[in-house]
């Protein structure tokens, strides 16, 4: 497989994940954190760390309105839950 081709791959796995993560808006990032490890915040962050490799300029904000398809503070004033302490890994 040709680099470009790879990158187009890579590309469009990740624009998959975005849109499914926006699908279920009732998984929380708590619960993907427990589950995997990783959450919204963490690729907004592995985004724009990655933007910043190739010099584009992507703050840690435009990159997490990327992730939530929307500023963060709605995202999480419409979709967030309270925090539920049995949730939180020990």
């Amino acid at each position: 497989m040709s680099e470009e081709k790879q990158i187009r791959a890579e590309a469009a796995a990740f624009r998959r994940l975005l849109s499914h993560l926006d699908s279920r808006k009732d998984v929380q990032n708590i619960d993907l954190m427990n589950l995997a490890g990783f959450c919204r915040n963490c690729l907004s962050k592995w985004y724009a760390t990655a933007a910043a490799d190739v010099d584009l300029n992507l703050s840690i904000d435009e990159a997490k309105e990327l992730v939530y398809k929307m500023p963060y503070a709605d995202w999480k004033q419409h979709y967030q839950t309270p925090i539920n302490r049995s949730s939180l890994k020990k």
